[in-house]
Order: structure tokens, then sequence, then C-alpha cells
């Protein structure tokens, strides 16, 4: 699987490592991903989901069914 979050569909970057006589090379930004589990007391079961470290702050935050909510309907989330 690719390396993208799948509630706010973060992925990696691309940029440029700069020596110190200004000499680039392509690099790529990884995002901060965890696999974890989260429990839906609405649908009674438990999920598991790669999360970037934004998505598990916003989860803190609203709670994950209104996350997860607005993740459907921005078309990230697709699984039930």
């Amino acid at each position: 699987m690719s390396r993208v979050c799948e509630l706010t569909g973060k992925r990696a970057m691309s940029g440029n490592n700069v020596s110190h006589a200004m000499n680039k090379t392509k690099r790529t930004f990884s995002v901060n991903l965890f696999k974890k589990r989260f429990y839906l007391p609405e649908e009674d079961k438990w999920i598991s989901l790669k999360v970037s470290a934004k998505a598990i702050k916003n989860i803190n935050k609203k709670g994950i069914t209104q996350v997860i909510k607005e993740a459907r309907a921005n078309g990230f989330l697709v699984k039930k």
C-alpha cells in the first residue's frame, strides 16, 4: 500500500536536497503515518486505518465519528 493518510489524503511531497555548494538533488518528504485501530460505537466495530499525526490530533479534538463523516464527505475514506 502507498503511504497515504486514509482520512486526510496527505501523501509524500517532493523537493530538493540542497548542499552547501547549492547542488540540488531530488528527494521526498514522507508523511508521518501510523497504523491505528479505532472503535466506532455507532457501528459497534473496530476499524484499522493508516492515519497521519495531524489526523490523530483531529480525532482527539473532534471525535472519530465526526472525522470519519467528514472524510467520507470529502471522498477520502470509502470503506465501511
